[in-house]
């Protein structure tokens, strides 16, 4: 595996370790909170961060396709979120030409995904359920570990 492939696998693993930390353990009404009246709903900005995995993967298999979903449930867009990570680490991990460079798919789908999981973890502080700060730079986020399951934080403060 090139260097590309392994870092882009690694920020996915830091997105799903971050997207997990900002969606556990959201209470049900957190999903359709307005913060103001123009402002996208939890749901909607997971929902958001799922097409961009979609469109990333396929971008990197030279067929870039941008599809719009309609938000589902609460849980159904975190497992979407998880499994479209899965789907794009999966790619990584193979032997399938990358057909984009990692410089742009880092900077258009991945970025904005990074952007949006920290909208959702400011807006659980704005709706009274706080995400806790940490020290991500400590945190035990390794590549292919893009699941549901990932390991306590190390250092929260």
């Amino acid at each position: 595996m090139n260097d590309d492939r392994a870092f882009l696998r690694h920020t996915l693993a830091t997105l799903a370790y971050r997207g997990g930390k900002a969606t556990r353990g959201a209470q049900a009404a957190f999903a359709e909170f307005k913060a103001s009246p123009g402002t996208r709903t939890p749901i909607a900005i997971l929902c958001h961060i799922g097409d961009l995995l979609e469109w990333a993967l396929s971008i990197a298999r030279g067929e870039p396709a941008y599809v719009e979903r309609t938000p589902q449930s609460w849980e159904g867009e975190v497992q979407r979120f998880h499994g479209r990570l899965q789907d794009f680490d999966a790619f990584l991990a193979g032997s399938e030409p990358l057909e984009s460079s990692a410089e742009k798919l880092f900077q258009g789908p991945i970025a904005d995904a990074l952007t949006h999981v920290g909208q959702i973890a400011m807006l659980r502080g704005v709706h009274g359920e706080p995400v806790r700060g940490e020290n991500f730079y400590v945190a035990d986020i390794e590549s292919g570990r893009v699941g549901e399951a990932q390991p306590p934080p190390n250092r929260e403060f």
